[in-house]
């Protein structure tokens, strides 16, 4: 008995000693991923996009009011890029304060940072090169890596980036301070093993320019396109569904986007638009989790901006997943 008892005590004491060199490893892996610095290129464009010449001369504008009126008119495309498009307040509140996106003991804790000018916000001192970089490249003015799903915005062209930071800048500023991240174990062991990979090593290059300005918006194959660039961090570049990568191990696999049997291929524009504004399947049944909260956006967009990404979607070719 004693024999068998010291080899149980050996037993349990090596896997201890394995798991806390494991672990002491996954620390500096994860710390070294989190600490190194990226190279990117330096984008520059205008906030706000100032008014065509051409109709400035038109109504006789002087510098002032056309200012004024390039201004106002960027807090409006932003406002509704944020509330339709592109969900920034899920991860940065909705005063852009700051925000909640993980916060498990296991996991670790993931806060969105106050992007106001306030106290304890971050980007006061922003040009339109840190908003870039940060934005669409998921990296840090310091060159560190973020946290930012910057995948989803890789499409962004520079008039709807400034659009967004006119409207940011727009709200009212935020006295806030927000913690940095900080991983639990199993996050650092995740992170340390490529499990959660970070944006700005799925995107790769950082050299691409980006489009000035997006499509018109004009319920078209190309619009939509444009507009699907968002759905492919759930729904996969191919937009053929599957498993969420990076996704709440909670979550369902992402619905096929393409018209096949599987996917979309039964149902109609009605039905989508039904899906889109009322969180709901051709069968009646609630959307899931992310998609329900999804819905929160879609249901915003315009009838344009909806015909146009119907258009793209049936314009796929029919893939099954894994296809």
């Amino acid at each position: 008995m004693k024999k068998v008892l010291k080899i149980v005590v050996s037993f349990v004491f090596a896997l201890t000693l394995l798991g806390t060199g494991g672990y002491a490893w996954a620390k500096g892996k994860s710390a070294a991923i989190l600490g190194r610095t990226i190279d990117s290129h330096t984008a520059d464009f205008p906030v706000p996009f100032p008014l065509d010449s051409a109709e400035i001369a038109a109504q006789a504008l002087t510098p002032e009011a056309a200012s004024e009126l390039a201004w106002a008119r960027a807090v409006e495309r932003g406002r509704h890029l944020v509330e339709s498009r592109y969900s920034c307040t899920d991860c940065h509140g909705q005063g852009f304060g700051g925000g909640t996106m993980v916060d498990d003991v296991m996991l670790g804790r993931l806060l969105g940072p106050n992007i106001t000018a306030g106290r304890g916000g971050k980007t006061a001192q922003y040009t339109a090169a840190d908003w870039d970089r940060i934005v669409r490249h998921g990296i840090k003015p310091d060159g560190k890596p973020a946290a930012m799903p910057s995948t989803d915005f890789q499409a962004m062209s520079d008039q709807e980036l400034s659009d967004i930071v006119v409207y940011i800048r727009s709200r009212p500023t935020v006295d806030a301070i927000v913690p940095p991240v900080s991983l639990g174990p199993v996050g650092t062991v995740l992170v340390a093993t490529g499990k959660i990979p970070l944006s700005a090593d799925l995107i790769g290059d950082h050299a691409r320019d980006h489009a000035v300005l997006p499509p018109p918006e004009e319920a078209t194959v190309e619009f939509g396109r444009h507009l699907a660039a968002v759905c492919a961090g759930c729904h996969g570049p191919g937009l053929v569904g599957g498993k969420v990568s990076g996704g709440d191990p909670s979550w369902p696999a992402a619905s096929n986007l393409t018209p096949a049997p599987e996917g979309l291929g039964a149902w109609t524009y009605e039905h989508f638009v039904g899906a889109m504004r009322g969180s709901r399947r051709p069968d009646g049944t609630a959307l899931q989790a992310p998609m329900d909260a999804v819905v929160g956006y879609t249901r915003e967009m315009t009838d344009t901006e909806m015909e146009a990404l119907w258009m793209y979607l049936r314009s796929l070719p029919p893939t099954a997943v894994g296809g």
